[in-house]
């Protein structure tokens, strides 16, 4: 089909008739002023090479992934489907808190692993007819060009621009899903759509294709009997193929993982007095270190607030006899970094802070050693091996002497979790399997001793988790996030003498 020829076009250099000098790289324009901006004559709904020449280089669809990938991406899902089946992915909407105040967009990750397609109110088929794989014909449902909308929302990539900058093969307007879906739904046998509850099923597509497909809609005379059809999941299908990250993806997290952990030594040579302090000032070295975004809402957690897991009120002052647990971290091109660092508030660890934290530390060290896939490990192996781990700490600050106590008070969450377009990426996909190369999990051992009389007193009200992002490999791992200090030593040093390598914050450079 013509638009194969066209994935391959766009992999090497998309839309190059609209290329011209504006968009050369960011080093070539370092010293040079910003004035006099080259106006390119394309209004797309998300950034592009094209209109964002510092942030996604020539071939990419979005930051660090190329258009070919996508394309690979969706054959792969092709390959593991019969012939006359169609896979149904609805995009999310945008939502709102109150009136017309809305919230950031976030697309529904599945259908931006297989597109690239990051605009609201939007559904995305994957249709395979045949055997040939050459014949699947990836359709796009998007909302089209609108003067006034735009005028108001931003620019839309549109109907047009599903198939010119997206790759589609077909595409249509959102608002002829109700003539457009049955056509397709008819004249396959395999219908691929989770039509149990799904994080988006709240979206306004996703309850019309519902309705199409249960029966429920007043529009569904258009289908013939769905009595015959094979209705299924594909999540877990796609979430398969998700837990391998590609050489792309491991970069993009790689970095992300980076900025995020010089971001936090840039907070452990400052001194804070309250937590929302803290957390403005890691969203703003994430951003303008080069990160799109936070990942997720932080918790910065002081004192005793660092015993609630998810402690994200982020409002309380801090004292310098406390330690501070922050677990916060950037996202870039959709994929998030998770770093998790606990460091006194004055700079300096008293006794019993040390010998808490290099317990968890202990912990820590111990489960990143076993994220090799040759060593057949799964993530509940390694949940099993921390608890092992920590006890045998605990009995060597010696509160096994307390009575009644047990692991899971003191450490009460899992080890760890996938990582990717999700911070808690991939949920379906099972953690009794062995890791695989090109998976990420992070690692995040944590201990939490309670204001309970059963304890020292100097050990209790602290909260101590040390997270990073680990990518596997066959016989070795990579710290996705080691720039971040975690040593006693380099974190004091850090804490009382600042940062030692210079952070280069630079807003506008790509990968």
């Amino acid at each position: 089909m013509l638009q194969r020829i066209n994935v391959v076009r766009l992999a090497v250099s998309p839309c190059k008739r609209h290329f011209s000098k504006s968009t050369a790289s960011f080093g070539q324009r370092k010293n040079s002023a910003f004035t006099n901006r080259a106006r390119i004559p394309i209004e797309a709904g998300q950034p592009l090479h094209e209109t964002r020449p510092f942030l996604i280089k020539a071939g990419e669809l979005t930051p660090g992934i190329p258009a070919l990938e996508y394309y690979e991406r969706r054959i792969r899902l092709a390959e593991i489907l019969p012939s006359k089946s169609c896979v149904i992915l609805a995009g999310n909407d945008i939502q709102f808190a109150s009136g017309a105040v809305f919230y950031p967009f976030q697309q529904d990750n599945d259908l931006f692993y297989l597109s690239g397609w990051n605009e609201p109110n939007s559904v995305m088929i994957l249709e395979k007819p045949t055997d040939d794989l050459s014949d699947t014909v990836f359709h796009m449902l998007v909302p089209p060009k609108d003067a006034f909308a735009e005028k108001w929302e931003g620019f839309r990539s549109g109907v047009h621009g599903a198939q010119e900058i997206f790759n589609a093969d077909k595409s249509a307007p959102i608002n002829d899903l109700s003539k457009y879906l049955p056509k397709i739904i008819n004249r396959n046998d395999s219908i691929y759509f989770d039509i149990l509850s799904t994080p988006n099923s709240g979206s306004s597509n996703y309850k019309h294709i519902k309705s199409l497909l249960d029966g429920s809609g007043s529009s569904n005379r258009s289908l013939n009997s769905i009595a015959n059809k094979n209705i299924k999941p594909v999540s877990k299908r796609i979430a398969e193929f998700r837990k391998i990250k590609s050489p792309q993806e491991l970069r993009i997290m790689r970095r992300a993982g980076q900025i995020s952990g010089r971001s936090f030594n840039q907070a452990f040579a400052k001194r804070f007095r309250n937590e929302r302090t803290l957390d403005s000032f890691l969203h703003y070295k994430f951003v303008s270190g080069g990160c799109d975004k936070d990942a997720y809402i932080p918790v910065v957690a002081t004192g005793s607030n660092s015993l609630c897991i998810h402690y994200t009120r982020n409002d309380d002052v801090m004292y310098d006899d406390e330690m501070v647990l922050v677990d916060a971290a950037g996202s870039l091109g959709g994929y998030c970094a998770d770093i998790s660092r606990t460091w006194p508030n004055n700079g300096k660890f008293t006794g019993a802070q040390k010998e808490l934290y290099e317990a968890v530390l202990n912990v820590q060290r111990g489960c990143i050693d076993l994220c090799k896939a040759s060593n057949n490990f799964s993530l509940h192996d390694i949940h099993e091996e921390s608890i092992r781990l920590m006890k045998q700490e605990l009995k060597n600050l010696g509160i096994d002497k307390v009575s009644g106590w047990n692991v899971e008070k003191l450490y009460p969450h899992y080890i760890g979790h996938n990582l990717g377009l999700d911070v808690h990426d991939v949920p379906k996909v099972s953690r009794y399997e062995p890791l695989k190369p090109g998976q990420v999990i992070t690692i995040e051992p944590g201990l939490y001793i309670p204001d309970d009389e059963s304890f020292p007193s100097y050990f209790r009200n602290i909260g101590i988790r040390i997270e990073d992002d680990i990518a596997v490999g066959e016989d070795s791992y990579t710290n996705l996030t080691v720039e971040a200090v975690k040593e006693i030593d380099d974190l004091e040093n850090v804490m009382q003498n600042g940062v030692s390598t210079k952070f280069e914050e630079d807003e506008v450079t790509s990968l």
